[in-house]
């Protein structure tokens, strides 16, 4: 158990840190680790399991990613869509084992966020966290987008009728207002707000169901695959791959969720990196399947514009629309527990955040009753309810990949650091062949970031900009090291 960090002692005037060393200074680890759990009037509370946290990565993670940019990235890949997978896989691998050290190491609720601001300083901590926020807030919104297909597909097969696009599709895709992607964020924050246990229980029986729903798809699918839609392999080439690998690295944002559960974890040193590694793996095979199936049992070329595509390959093969119903079924749920799950991971991002001084202090107020954020998760399921009521997936998915990435290449580099700097410390977790395994998770994160459009790079930057400019005339005065200095 690591001590507490002893109290920070005033400085004169005259040896007040200047603006350069005020931007770096860091958070001890141990600091970090005694303020585990601890928020405004209350504390979280330690309940979750190894398979409870396994559960919730794997709930954040599958979902959106398999059911709808599928259907988005094989156009660009063609046949060769499972090799993206692949790629933007091997990219979450060698985050993911940076991750597992630095949970097992650092087990608080801030994930990359902390891990930061204990090796790289202050400054680079908020930019991580602003683009946490992104990853999570964002990537809520997009999920949610995606669900409303889902539902309509379903309500079709089930009572003959769908919802009118007018209520169901945002500005810019035919409707007003996506009531859909609202009503699935408004019920996750109700359940959110139960506690941790009861939700990690709810979590647990809809990735179940959606585990189920895939494997009944890959089974049933496996029945229609035609050898010729598998040629041309890569009609588009290798740019088409990579790109599409950078679009479906949306598909492995939450592996990660996780390491956000740390001060909520009943052991989180040994749990936290298990849970990492063991949800990735169970997400990667699963995609890989999925989409070698889908793309033999339906020609590429069909995806583009196809929404629901795996509902539609279910009832193609078996000429039945009660397959492409229970698909639909299973989505519905699949997508849901996304949204629930990043939403959790959301809203202990900026507790953390708030408990540092960084975002208002509403952010960390704990409800005795219920041990959760109360008012963290309903601002934060607000926000993302009208962000995905109002906003078009493909331009949320891609700004989410965006900042995911960004925020994993930091944390490859904080593990470098943190073993250099701290070569002692305990560690449940090692990151193996050290340090050519972080440098390639930056690498790649780096070389999947430079895929992507030009525009998100745009939205990227005024994100950043934005991010930059809140903390300046907020965070840099109202942080705890700041005031501790005073």
């Amino acid at each position: 158990m690591l001590d507490a960090a002893p109290p920070v002692t005033p400085q004169p005037e005259s040896e007040r840190p200047n603006l350069g060393n005020r931007l770096m200074r860091r958070k001890p680890v141990e600091q970090l680790v005694a303020e585990s759990g601890q928020g405004e009037g209350g504390a979280l509370r330690r309940s979750l399991t190894m398979w409870q946290l396994t559960m919730i990565s794997i709930g954040a993670t599958l979902g959106t990613g398999i059911f709808v940019v599928l259907g988005e990235a094989t156009p660009l890949a063609g046949p060769a869509v499972a090799i993206s997978f692949v790629i933007a896989g091997l990219t979450a691998l060698f985050s993911a084992l940076s991750y597992a050290e630095l949970a097992g190491s650092i087990p608080v609720s801030g994930s990359s966020y902390s891990y930061s601001y204990a090796t790289m300083g202050e400054v680079v901590a908020w930019i991580c966290g602003w683009c946490l926020v992104l990853e999570y807030g964002v990537s809520v919104a997009a999920v949610a987008v995606g669900w409303g297909e889902y539902l309509n597909e379903l309500l079709d097969g089930t009572l003959g009728f769908t919802i009118p696009e007018s209520v169901s599709a945002p500005l810019g895709e035919g409707g007003y207002i996506n009531l859909p992607a609202l009503v699935v964020v408004l019920l996750a924050m109700v359940f959110l707000m139960g506690g941790a246990k009861e939700s990690a229980r709810v979590n647990t029986i809809m990735v179940m169901i959606k585990i189920t729903t895939l494997v009944l798809f890959c089974v049933i699918g496996f029945m229609g695959i035609k050898a010729g839609n598998y040629t041309p392999l890569a009609p588009l080439g290798v740019t088409g791959i990579s790109a599409a690998a950078a679009t479906l690295f949306f598909s492995y944002i939450g592996f990660d969720a996780a390491s956000t559960a740390g001060e909520e974890a009943k052991n989180p040193k040994k749990d936290l990196p298990r849970a990492i590694m063991l949800s990735l793996l169970i997400v990667t095979v699963l995609y890989c399947l999925v989409a070698l199936v889908a793309v033999g049992a339906m020609p590429w070329q069909d995806f583009e514009g196809t929404e629901a595509a795996l509902a539609q390959i279910m009832k193609d093969v078996t000429g039945h629309s009660f397959w492409g119903v229970v698909l639909a079924a299973g989505a519905v749920v699949a997508i849901a527990s996304v949204v629930f799950a990043v939403l959790y991971g959301q809203t202990r991002i900026l507790f953390a955040m708030s408990r540092d001084g960084l975002v208002p202090k509403v952010f960390a107020k704990i409800d005795t009753r219920t041990g959760t954020p109360k008012a963290n998760v309903v601002i934060v399921s607000l926000f993302c309810g009208v962000l995905a009521a109002t906003i078009p997936l493909g331009e949320l998915a891609n700004a989410t990949s965006i900042g995911t990435l960004f925020a994993f290449a930091l944390v490859n580099v904080a593990v470098v650091i943190l073993r250099y700097k701290r070569p002692d410390m305990a560690r449940t977790f090692r990151v193996s062949l050290f340090p050519v395994t972080p440098v390639l998770g930056f690498a790649f994160c780096a070389y999947m970031m430079f895929s992507l459009p030009g525009v998100t790079w745009a939205v990227f930057g005024g994100w950043m900009v934005a991010g930059l400019v809140f903390y300046f005339f907020y965070g840099l005065r109202r942080s705890s090291l700041a005031t501790a200095e005073k």
